[in-house]
C-alpha cells in the first residue's frame, strides 16, 4: 500500500471510531438508563440485559461473534474487515460505557428517546459516510438475501419491529413498547438527515423562453452544469428548449429569483434526487 493509502485507511478507521463512540454515547447515556430499545443486535442486547442483568457489551459480542462465524461460512472469508473491526470497538465503548453510568442524565423518556435517537443516528451515519457498518441485523439480512429474493431493508425493518416489541414482555409497559419506536424513527432520521445533510441535490427541470439567460446564470452564477434538451408541447406542438441541471438544495433559492425576474411564467419541475456523484459533487467510493 502507498502512504497516500495508509493515511486514508487510517483517516476512515479513525473517523469511525469516532462514530462507534458517538453511537455507544447516545445507548448508554440516554437510551440504556431510561429503560427504553431500540433497533438492531444493541436492541437484542438491552432487552436482554433488562431481563437477566448480563452487560450489554457481552450480549451485544456474543451475537455478533455467531453471525460473523455464519456469514463469513455463507458470504466467503472476504466478509468485511472494517464491521469487524467496528463490532469489536462498539463492544469496547459499551463496556467502559457500563462502567462510568450510573445514573440517567435525563430523566424524562420522550427527552431520552430523541437525545438517544440522534447520537445513535448520527454515529451511524458517521460509520456509513466511510463504508463501515456496526454489523448484527445487516448480517442476517445479508444471509437472508442470499437464499430469500426479499430486500435487506425490509429484514432489517421487521426484525427492528420484533426487537422493540419484546421489551413489552419485559416491563409489560404500553410507554416504553411506544418510546422505543420513538427511538427506532429518530435514528433513521439522523441517520437520513446526516447522510444527505448540506449535500442534498435537487434536480431541475425548466422550460423557459428565457433558457439562454437561466442556463447562462445557472452555468456561470451557481456554477453548475446545464444540459439542453429537446422538446415539444404535445398540446401546443410547438418546440422548446428544456433546461435540466442538478444543483445543492441550498443553490435553488438564487436560481428561483433568476427565474422569477427572468420569465415569471417559465415551468420549474424540481424533485430530490439521492446519491449525485461526478465533478462538482461526491466522488464515488468503492
Amino acid at each position: 500500500m502507498t502512504n497516500k493509502k495508509i493515511m486514508k485507511a487510517v483517516e476512515d478507521y479513525a473517523i469511525m471510531t469516532f462514530g462507534l463512540l458517538l453511537f455507544a454515547a447516545g445507548w448508554m447515556f440516554f437510551i440504556i438508563p431510561a429503560e427504553l430499545t431500540g433497533g438492531g443486535i444493541s436492541g437484542v442486547a438491552a432487552v436482554v440485559y433488562y431481563a437477566t442483568n448480563i452487560p450489554i457489551s457481552v450480549t451485544y459480542l456474543a451475537i455478533n461473534v455467531v453471525l460473523v462465524l455464519i456469514a463469513i461460512k455463507i458470504l466467503g472469508a472476504n466478509f468485511g474487515v472494517k464491521t469487524i473491526y467496528n463490532i469489536l470497538v462498539l463492544t469496547l465503548f459499551f463496556a467502559v460505557f457500563e462502567g462510568i453510568v450510573k445514573e440517567p442524565l435525563v430523566d424524562d423518556m420522550f427527552l431520552s428517546s430523541i437525545l438517544g435517537g440522534m447520537a445513535g443516528g448520527i454515529g451511524l451515519g458517521v460509520v456509513f459516510s466511510r463504508g463501515g457498518s456496526t454489523g448484527g441485523t445487516d448480517i442476517f439480512a445479508m444471509i437472508v438475501n442470499k437464499y430469500r429474493n426479499v430486500s435487506p431493508g425490509r429484514v432489517i425493518m421487521l426484525c427492528d419491529v420484533i426487537i422493540i416489541g419484546s421489551v413489552y414482555f419485559v416491563f409489560q409497559s404500553v410507554e416504553k413498547l411506544v418510546y422505543g419506536y420513538v427511538v427506532m424513527w429518530v435514528v433513521s432520521y439522523a441517520l437520513d438527515s446526516f447522510l444527505s445533510g448540506a449535500n442534498r441535490s435537487a434536480q431541475m427541470f425548466i422550460i423557459s423562453k428565457e433558457y439562454e439567460k437561466i442556463a447562462e446564470f445557472i452555468n456561470k452564477e451557481a456554477i453548475r452544469g446545464v444540459t439542453l434538451l429537446e422538446g415539444s408541447g404535445w398540446y401546443t406542438k410547438q418546440d422548446v428548449k428544456v433546461i435540466m441541471s442538478v444543483v445543492r438544495k441550498k443553490e435553488t433559492g438564487a436560481i428561483f429569483r433568476k427565474i422569477k425576474h427572468l420569465d415569471p411564467d417559465a415551468f420549474i419541475s424540481m424533485g430530490s434526487v439521492m446519491g449525485v456523484y461526478g465533478q462538482g459533487f461526491e466522488k464515488l467510493r468503492l
